[in-house]
């Protein structure tokens, strides 16, 4: 199954970059028609992942969590256009079984984009003063993000995307102690270091992380502005031009450690970061107050800051890359 899963999707994804790298950061107004986005749909799947507990590897939430996913990517792109990348990690005298789940729309298109989100929650909750050993439920941090793209597939798979999607919720990423970043990214890395599909190569890659908090601001993400600084401009110019300047902040954010960085370092692919977060006074990168604490709940979540994340990218999916 695996074997058929590969040569089916070899054939779909293949589509090595030759000349000029240029193109793929050009964006203008198509007049295309644009679907509309349920922040409705994406709260209700961010409370169905928070109802299954936290989904730290290892344990049963983790499980179910996953099969909920694989059912759902199933149901929106087909069973032969979805994939659960399963591998195994020693983390701290552990082995872990992690799983990436990986998924396809717009098959026919060789012209492609990835959109990633981590779905495994922390395994401790060290920014809270009184319980910081226990497991966190992660609503906003790798929930929210998850829940746009869930939503995100309801939609590719009933209005024909423009140009090929694909999907991935990486495992493990949260996984590693306190400054300990050899064993965060788990899942990017090993999907980086092991591609289901050689010679994959999509125009550019978008991570949702934190992404339905409330408070949230986005300023443009250090690396992000390195690696792709046209993409993000033009999502923070669509942000604008939708009256969203307060959350898609004009300003330089800081240098995050994520799963894009991952991505970018051992494949190429330019992938930018959406993440809210602050720079302080003294340069440093502040999160939300909830981050790592047991308050990252469902009591944070805020449907606006959703609906303006799947707005903003369903116009520059459907309307702003020139075909």
């Amino acid at each position: 199954m695996k074997n058929k899963w590969i040569a089916l999707v070899v054939m779909v994804f293949l589509a090595i970059s030759c000349g000029e790298p240029e193109p793929q950061f050009k964006f203008e107004d198509q007049g295309d028609f644009v679907p509309q986005f349920s922040s409705d749909n994406a709260y209700r799947y961010i409370e169905e992942q928070v109802a299954k507990g936290p989904r730290v590897p290892g344990t049963q939430a983790h499980v179910e969590a996953k099969n909920y996913f694989r059912e759902h990517f199933r149901n929106t792109s087909g069973p032969r256009s979805m994939f659960v990348q399963e591998f195994e990690k020693e983390v701290y005298g552990e082995t872990l079984t992690l799983f990436n789940i990986i998924a396809s729309f717009g098959i026919e298109h060789e012209d492609r984009i990835v959109l990633a989100a981590h779905w495994d929650s922390r395994p401790r909750a060290e920014e809270d003063p009184d319980d910081p050993h226990s497991p966190i439920l992660g609503a906003d941090d790798g929930a929210s993000g998850v829940g746009v793209l869930m939503e995100l597939a309801n939609i590719f798979s009933e209005h024909d995307v423009p140009i090929g999607v694909d999907i991935i919720l990486f495992d493990g990423e949260d996984y590693g102690e306190v400054n300990d970043l050899d064993n965060y990214f788990l899942g990017s890395r090993y999907w980086s270091q092991n591609p289901p599909v050689p010679g994959y190569s999509p125009r550019f890659g978008i991570l949702l992380d934190m992404v339905g908090g409330e408070g949230a601001v986005f300023p443009k993400e250090g690396h992000s502005m390195n690696f792709a600084p046209s993409l993000v401009n033009e999502i923070w110019s669509i942000a604008n031009e939708f009256g969203l300047g307060d959350l898609f902040i004009d300003e330089r954010g800081g240098m995050i450690s994520d799963d894009h960085v991952i991505v970018e370092r051992y494949t190429g692919i330019p992938m930018i970061n959406i993440i809210h977060h602050r720079v302080n006074p003294a340069g440093g990168v502040d999160f939300p107050p909830y981050w790592h604490t047991h308050k990252d709940n469902m009591d944070i979540i805020d449907q606006d800051v959703l609906q303006s994340v799947g707005d903003v990218l369903l116009e520059l999916i459907y309307n702003r890359i020139p075909r």
